[in-house]
């Protein structure tokens, strides 16, 4: 899987942060980014959670070979 977070859609509410600190964090705006190295989902189960959690829907999950 790849991650990817659409910041012109973000608003910073942070579900994402608290559902997965080791993938996700927020930068000095308060919006929400993926962490540099894991746009794989670190193996993270709550990864496709967070993303439906989402109150803007801007995380995005693509699949890629190997997923």
């Amino acid at each position: 899987m790849r991650i990817s977070i659409d910041s012109d859609r973000c608003i910073g509410s942070a579900q994402c942060v608290v559902a997965v600190p080791a993938v996700f964090e927020q930068d000095e705006d308060g919006l929400s980014t993926v962490i540099a190295g894991r746009e794989d989902g670190a193996g993270q189960h709550l990864v496709r959670e967070a993303a439906r959690a989402c109150p803007v829907q801007a995380i995005a999950i693509a699949e890629t070979d190997g997923a």
